[in-house]
């Protein structure tokens, strides 16, 4: 079974500063109202444009989410 989006982005949780998805994940993390079990790309990049911290940019967002779904095939 994978993890949600979430769960995967926060395995980048802890990395440097000028680690971009890192600051996501940071971002990610201390955000109370990001969709943490959606696994949805519809809803997660229109949280992404329309309510996220600035760290969660829109970039990064696509790079993450190219990540996980290369994740979530490998796990089937």
């Amino acid at each position: 079974m994978y993890h949600s989006f979430y769960q995967y982005v926060l395995t980048f949780r802890g990395g440097p500063k000028s680690d971009l998805k890192a600051m996501f994940a940071e971002g990610m993390f201390n955000d109370l109202i990001f969709p943490k079990y959606s696994t949805d790309f519809d809803e997660i990049s229109s949280y992404i444009e329309e309510l996220a911290h600035e760290d969660m940019t829109a970039t990064i967002f696509d790079e993450l989410w190219s990540l996980y779904e290369t994740y979530v095939k490998s796990q089937s």
